[in-house]
């Protein structure tokens, strides 16, 4: 999520306008519609929870409702982590769960008029670096120091630099993944409602169905299911 400091901000970036600046001294910090979304996003999320929470809570031994509803969603994401990682789900099945909603609820909230915060590299590189770190960090503590070098010089010690790449790459093709398909429906959809604007009447609604929930869903798994499978490779050391 960037925050840019351009004085004039008549061109939009990527198609992610300025809404107010705020001036510190001579710097001028500019609050995009990417804050405005991801901040939508990110409270309507939270007060899902809140609400998901209480109705748990008070459920019974059957639940009802919301809470039928939430231990659905539950054990759906569990089942994917699962049988993705096997014997290494335990530990990230929390946040393979939180990243999955996230990005999904991004993704389809062009459908409520919002500019996907996805589609803004500066929301999906984030992700990407935090599961890269993620990766990272489980290779040291299972592989151990060792085991890290005769990966990277796996077959030959002059692979190295060419594994080195390989490795360095992987958040930013996880990145820009996501951040391209989404992006790429935004614009095709703001295309048809600037030039087409006369008659985009009810049939632009057969291209959100594509764009934004099969095109989100489907990129909402590709990163979730590439992320559990680095993740589930670097703690493997059969």
């Amino acid at each position: 999520m960037m925050l840019l400091t351009i004085d004039d901000f008549s061109a939009d970036s990527f198609m992610v306008g300025g809404v107010f600046p705020l001036h510190f001294g001579d710097t001028t910090l500019w609050i995009t519609s990417t804050h405005i979304c991801l901040l939508i996003v990110v409270l309507t999320l939270t007060i899902f929870s809140f609400f998901a929470r209480a109705a748990m809570e008070k459920s019974g031994d059957v639940p009802k409702g919301l809470a039928n509803i939430v231990e659905m969603i539950v054990e759906l994401l569990d089942g994917i982590v699962k049988g993705t990682m096997g014997k290494h789900a335990g530990p990230f099945k929390n946040y393979i769960g939180s990243i999955f909603i996230f990005i999904l609820f991004s993704n389809l909230s062009g459908l409520l008029g919002l500019r996907p915060p996805t589609a803004d590299y500066g929301v999906t590189f984030p992700l990407g670096i935090l599961t890269f770190t993620l990766i990272t960090f489980n290779k040291f503590k299972y592989q151990k120091v060792s085991g890290v070098i005769k990966g990277l010089c796996d077959p030959w010690p002059f692979w190295l630099p060419i594994n080195l790449i390989g490795d360095f790459a992987v958040p930013i093709s996880l990145s820009l993944r996501l951040f391209a398909n989404i992006l790429s429906g935004t614009v095709m959809m703001s295309l048809v409602y600037g030039l087409l604007s006369t008659i985009a009447y009810a049939w632009p609604a057969a291209l959100h169905v594509y764009f934004d929930m099969f095109s989100g869903a489907i990129q909402t798994y590709v990163f979730c299911m590439l992320t559990m499978t680095y993740i589930a490779s670097a703690r493997d050391t059969d």
